[in-house]
């Protein structure tokens, strides 16, 4: 298989690990991988194998405004087109919904290229706006195939976009994750015989950590063996640290930014937490729960429902009710043995969500016939068989 990936980075994030942790597993098995992202490869966070290629287009950046967009999105076309004709796939990937648009303008007219978008994000909870979400929407009836992270999301992309073909594929998970830089040693945090109460995301209003924080500045005097860790960074950090320090919890609450040995933390930590508003599909609770760690986290839209079975590994409580967060918390935090029952059954995440079990899932979109210029009709969603409630 000749297969190129289009992404616009590969800096710290979930569409990104997940690219790269495909990219790496399928030149293992002797594909022909080539990466190409629209940022310089000097940004890159993720490393890939070494035998995948790679093409930075560097056409990151540049003015915000609706002429300079429209040509800035025009040379992405065009060099992607001109990446196409120089790999020569067989298939061509594309990552997130710009990527999308961009792979389906730039392969036109190219028989034999089979493309195929995934959508990363809800949708409705991350609107574009209406010149991408027209062109979302006619774009993706070029594509010969459109992958969906949820039902809800395909569901949704059935109803407001012209793609032919939708599947549910969720994101695999590696495990154990490999480790890069920065490495931050949990022991020089967190003291020798402390609990972890773990979250991990970008510091950003829809990870909502600040609620996290004010549940825990509540469970922390009736849990004093216990402490919160944050990993990540983003626009809020500054705030939440102030908010750390203003609750008096400097010695409880760490924020230790970006770590590259995310899986030294899973391991070592108690009990994950996930405080968002809304998700596309979280990888960081999928991690969490392969390397045995129970979970906690609000059932916002989507993901994680595909991924806790509520009361067999881990708890999911009423979205935005932190009232609701904290007992299943403070339950857990004080219940070592169903923390114990809900880790035996997390690690069943490492089969669930496999790098192999996935991989099956997206081979079989593409040797498929691509479609080249067939003309449009009635999309079509098929379900992927992988699901995160109990079988």
């Amino acid at each position: 298989m000749r297969l190129l990936i289009y992404i616009h980075s590969l800096e710290n994030g979930g569409a990104e690990r997940v690219v790269a942790n495909l990219a790496s597993y399928w030149v293992s098995i002797g594909w022909e991988v080539t990466v190409v992202t629209v940022a310089a490869q000097a940004r890159d966070f993720y490393a890939l194998d070494p035998r995948v290629a790679r093409i930075a287009l560097d056409l990151a950046g540049g003015r915000r405004n609706l002429l300079a967009g429209f040509w800035r999105t025009a040379r992405r076309v065009h060099a992607l087109r001109r990446a196409l004709r120089q790999v020569r796939p067989e298939v061509a990937l594309s990552a997130m919904h710009t990527a999308n648009v961009v792979l389906a303008l730039a392969a036109r007219g190219m028989p034999g290229l089979r493309t195929v978008g995934s959508e990363h994000n809800f949708p409705p909870k991350a609107p574009m706006g209406i010149i991408w979400e027209t062109l979302r929407r006619h774009a993706y009836g070029r594509l010969d195939a459109v992958a969906a992270l949820t039902q809800e999301c395909a569901g949704w992309l059935a109803a407001h976009s012209l793609a032919r073909k939708i599947l549910v594929i969720p994101n695999p998970v590696a495990w154990p994750l490999p480790n890069h830089t920065p490495h931050v040693d949990p022991g020089g945090v967190c003291g020798a015989g402390r609990r972890i109460l773990l979250g991990v995301g970008r510091l950003s209003v829809e990870k909502n950590f600040s609620m996290l924080i004010d549940v825990f500045c509540r469970l922390a005097p009736h849990n004093p063996d216990w402490d919160l860790v944050i990993l990540g960074d983003g626009p809020l950090r500054a705030a939440l640290v102030a908010q750390v320090r203003t609750a008096g919890l400097e010695g409880r609450v760490f924020l230790p930014g970006s770590v590259g040995n995310v899986g030294d933390w899973y391991r070592r930590a108690a009990l994950y937490a996930m405080s968002s508003h809304f998700e596309g599909f979280p990888n960081t609770l999928v991690e969490a729960m392969a390397y045995g760690l129970p979970a906690v986290s609000f059932d916002c839209d989507t993901g994680p429902r595909d991924i806790i079975r509520n009361g067999v590994d881990g708890m999911l409580v009423t979205p935005g009710d932190s009232g609701a967060m904290e007992a299943a918390l403070g339950r857990l935090m004080r219940d070592e043995p169903s923390r114990m029952a809900f880790a035996a059954r997390a690690v069943e995440a490492r089969e669930r969500f496999s790098m192999n079990k996935i991989s099956r899932m997206w081979e079989e979109v593409f040797v498929g016939p691509p479609h080249s210029t067939a003309p449009a009709r009635a999309n079509s969603v098929v379900a992927s068989g992988v699901s995160g409630k109990p079988q």
